[in-house]
């Protein structure tokens, strides 16, 4: 024989065949993670009915059972592998009120959920399929608690017609992947298993444990280890934000996004973070609007809808794609509506108190006049600038209110011009449908005063994404207001912090123009735009990774049998999660990618405005405490993103913070002893004042040492054996103001450099020090004051032994 022939021979011996795993491969589940299915469990069980709104206990006791079952089987058979009724023998029945009688009726209840949410993936059905078609044996290996019967019945329901070479449920043969099941399906199959191929999603079981009996494996995991991160922390904010709602269940949105971005191209990581995170959140805030277009919609009814620009841009992008052309893009803002909407001063009082700083030249720029009273006004005012509350309060004495009539007249019929041009048929319509990313609703409250002014009775309907629904009580009986993340989703005091945090999806959402001023005809007058262009660009590859998501949902939502937005409630709920996650709880990459974004203040104003800032919220903790740096006004904007910059776990204590979960008694400081501080006058002269030191809830060590202008104080002496003889000092800072409470409040809050400290008889590494000796002290030189009272602040970890 031939060493060809013998090489043919043994080729046609060879059976080669493909394996695949079951759950979380061939068979996907319509909810967040694998115990959904225990959820969905016992909404089908008469639990429900007899014990509700108990179903996390329930899924806990159904998970506990199992591990009972397992450890079980273990001791007295030597293997882990079990069967559905072994492990609710271990179930609890008296405490959900049931008997031990009920065992079939909770197994049949979860194969029935398993049914329910399981669904063939379409991918793994033309892979399958495939392979058949090529000679190859196929079949299914699977760690299960369903016996091959169950298991075959579940395949077929999810597939029907489905057939298969080979079958092997773990439960069935007491063992699993990880151990001897490879190894017996080859045996008993005769099966080649270098020839041969497994797929599935288990890195320990699909692939450790196929390459160890020689099978080629093909890893098809359910989500990257960055995705699945992010979608743990989802479910944790979900269950604290959302209290009281199923946590696992959620229509498939979940499973939506893992298989649209399975389907994506690598691409860079702003369109991953647009593909995964904010293009699922932005495409169910599109379903909403279409479902407020549809209440909106009656007989003789004649419906606009409309997205208000710059921040409704990305959501005009996303209707474009899943809708097409049906809808307008209007650049209206606060600050032109208002305008055009005054018949009074009030209106104009009202924008400008709104104002952090403003100047004669941004003020003539909004207003189109400057009066000689208001010109003197600033001129007064220390380098031209006042604050924005002060000339609201001194307007009215200096403009008179028939100037700001006639102007916003004038700003009216341009703004209603522009209107006819961008809406088709502007007059015959009798709604108008306003989609933005929303809030109180100001612009739809001033847009109102508008049509009133001018005779128009188009009624109004505001579609937001996030919404302060107790400021929608004086919109006009006619018209309405609905927010997608509403005060019925999560409380008031989450929307806030939420808010609190918005100006980050501002800069992704909006568009690339700066922002409008006036109109001319149909064209569009706008503000010197003073984003860089790399913010520009940055923004425009998150959002192409927005409407890229939108554009497939539809498709691989029907691929795979999804209903994501069906329930309104739940769509709300994970959206919340969704962008609270995102914009609470960032991971570094989403850090590094974003902090460096810098937010317009988008009022007449060419200002940028930092997004994070971590130094600032240092000093905060250092000198007011960690709830009061966690209420600290803007800037930075992004409040959360500069405690997510000092760690996660200070991002998540923010989080607790403004879900009104944070206790003061345990996170907050105090009184743990006294200290004798040395003062130290300019004239020689020196004394010791006792001073409170303080523990937080964090373990640090804060001292506040107030001093008065009026005692002359150059040095202050802290004597740091007494306080902490070794430790981190995390900073040293200054607050100034007439009077000791003002300037204990006072956010303007001064970091002494570390260099300029003097450390007598320290040993200092960074942050780290030691003292070496008992009358070792840190000198702070105390600076010329510019107002009565100074506050210094000492923070510090210890690291040893504190004095008491």
């Amino acid at each position: 024989m031939t060493i060809a022939t013998a090489g043919a021979q043994r080729r046609a011996q060879i059976v080669s065949a493909w394996s695949f795993d079951v759950f979380d491969t061939f068979l996907l589940r319509a909810c967040t993670a694998p115990d959904g299915v225990f959820e969905r469990t016992y909404e089908l069980s008469d639990i429900s009915r007899t014990c509700p709104d108990v179903s996390a206990s329930f899924v806990q006791h159904r998970i506990q059972a199992e591990a009972r079952a397992r450890r079980t089987a273990k001791e007295k058979r030597g293997t882990s592998e079990v069967h559905i009724e072994e492990i609710y023998s271990f179930f609890p029945f008296r405490l959900f009120g049931l008997a031990r009688s009920h065992l079939n009726d909770l197994v049949e209840s979860e194969f029935a959920a398993e049914l329910e949410l399981c669904r063939a993936n379409p991918d793994m059905i033309r892979q399958y399929l495939d392979t058949k078609r090529a000679g190859h044996r196929v079949g299914f290996i699977s760690d299960t608690y369903w016996d091959s019967d169950r298991l075959s019945r579940l395949l077929r329901a999810c597939r029907p017609g489905l057939t298969w070479d080979f079958l092997y449920a773990s439960c069935d043969h007491g063992s699993g992947k990880s151990e001897s099941l490879f190894a017996k399906y080859l045996s008993e199959q005769d099966i080649d298993a270098g020839a041969s191929f497994h797929v599935g999603d288990n890195d320990k079981a699909d692939i450790k444990g196929a390459k160890r009996h020689g099978i080629r494996p093909r890893y098809y995991p359910q989500a990257t280890l960055q995705l699945a991160s992010k979608f743990q922390r989802e479910t944790a904010l979900f269950e604290l934000l959302c209290t009281g709602a199923p946590s696992r269940l959620d229509h498939g949105a979940r499973t939506l996004r893992r298989m649209v971005a399975a389907r994506s191209a690598e691409k860079s990581p702003a369109f991953h973070l647009g593909m995964t995170v904010l293009g699922p959140v932005m495409t169910a805030f599109d379903a909403f609007i279409a479902r407020r277009c549809q209440e909106v919609a009656g007989p003789g009814r004649t419906i606009a809808l409309a997205f208000l620009g710059r921040d409704g841009f990305l959501s005009h992008r996303i209707w474009q794609e899943t809708h097409g052309p049906t809808s307008a893009y209007l650049e209206i803002n606060r600050r032109v509506s208002l305008i055009a909407s005054a018949d009074t001063m009030q209106p104009l009082i009202e924008l400008l108190a709104k104002i952090l700083k403003i100047d004669a030249p941004t003020f003539r720029d909004m207003i189109k006049i400057l009066p000689p009273k208001v010109a003197a006004f600033f001129a007064a005012s220390p380098n031209g600038i006042a604050s924005g509350p002060d000339i609201a309060e001194a307007l009215p004495d200096l403009m008179d209110a028939s100037q700001i009539v006639e102007l916003a007249a004038a700003l009216r019929a341009r703004l209603l011009a522009y209107l006819r041009h961008l809406i088709p048929d502007f007059d015959n319509c009798t709604d108008l449908v306003l989609a933005d990313l929303g809030y109180s609703g100001s612009v739809q409250k001033a847009l109102r005063r508008v049509f009133d002014l001018a005779g128009i009775k188009i009624r109004l309907h505001g579609a937001y994404l996030v919404s302060l629904d107790d400021a929608f009580d004086d919109i006009a009986d006619r018209d309405s207001a609905a927010g997608f993340i509403s005060d019925l989703v999560v409380t008031p005091h989450i929307k806030r912090m939420l808010i609190r945090n918005i100006a980050l999806l501002e800069q992704i959402c909006c568009s690339a123009d700066g922002s409008v001023r006036d109109y001319d005809g149909d064209k569009v007058l706008r503000e010197i735009n003073p984003r860089t262009a790399s913010q520009i660009a940055l923004a425009a590859e998150i959002q192409a990774g927005c409407v890229a998501f939108a554009g497939s949902a539809e498709e691989v939502a029907l691929d795979f049998c999804l209903a994501p937005y069906d329930a309104p409630d739940i769509a709300a709920r994970w959206c919340t999660a969704t962008l609270a996650r995102f914009l609470l709880l960032p991971d570094e990459d989403e850090l590094a990618l974003l902090g460096g974004l810098k937010h317009d203040v988008n009022l007449g104003t060419h200002a940028l405005a930092p997004m994070i800032d971590s130094d600032f919220i240092r000093r905060q903790i250092t000198a007011r405490g960690f709830s009061a740096a966690c209420a600290s006004a803007a800037p930075p904007m992004w409040l959360a993103g500069c405690f997510a910059r000092l760690s996660p776990s200070n991002a998540y204590l923010y989080t607790l913070f403004g879900a009104n979960r944070l206790p003061a008694d345990v996170f907050e400081e105090s009184p743990c002893g006294q200290i004798q501080i040395g003062l130290f006058r300019a004239n020689g002269e020196a004394s010791l004042e006792t001073a409170t030191s303080y523990r937080t809830g964090l373990g640090e060590l804060r001292l506040r040492i107030p001093v008065s202008r009026a005692m002359g104080i150059a040095m202050i002496a802290l004597p740091l054996p007494k306080f902490a003889g070794e430790g981190l000092l995390h900073g040293v800072t200054i607050q100034l103001a007439d009077d000791v409470s003002e300037a204990a409040e006072s956010q303007d809050v001064i970091s002494i450099a570390a260099d300029s400290l003097v450390y007598a008889g320290i040993q200092r590494n960074g942050t780290h020090y030691r003292t070496e000796s008992d009358d070792a002290c840190l000198l702070i030189s105390v600076a010329p004051m510019t107002q009565d009272i100074a506050i210094y602040s000492v923070a510090i970890t210890p690291l040893g032994p504190t004095a008491k």
